[in-house]
């Protein structure tokens, strides 16, 4: 699935616009990443959890050359699932 199917998806589940469902996911992942960049953390119950860690400073290697490089400390974003989202994918499917 990806951006258009979602948009499909909200519009036709919530008998809106496209325009209007477009217009909400818009706001919706600028207002997740504009407060997981500052630094915030976002938790959405049953949902999950963004927010951001730091990776510490190591040594890697250049695969073409075998060469050592040193990869500099950074900030990444993670996602962590709640625990509703977790167990629905991982809900066991009745066989029929």
């Amino acid at each position: 699935m990806n951006k258009t199917d979602l948009v499909d998806l909200l519009a036709a589940e919530n008998y809106s616009t496209k325009q209007y469902a477009e217009q909400f996911i818009n706001s919706f992942m600028s207002a997740i990443v504009s407060q997981v960049a500052s630094g915030e953390k976002i938790t959405l119950k049953g949902f999950g959890t963004f927010d951001t860690m730091v990776r510490k400073p190591r040594m890697g290697r250049n695969p073409k050359t075998g060469e050592s490089v040193k990869i500099p400390a950074r900030r990444i974003a993670r996602f962590k699932a709640g625990k509703e989202f977790s167990e629905a994918v991982n809900k066991k499917r009745k066989k029929s």
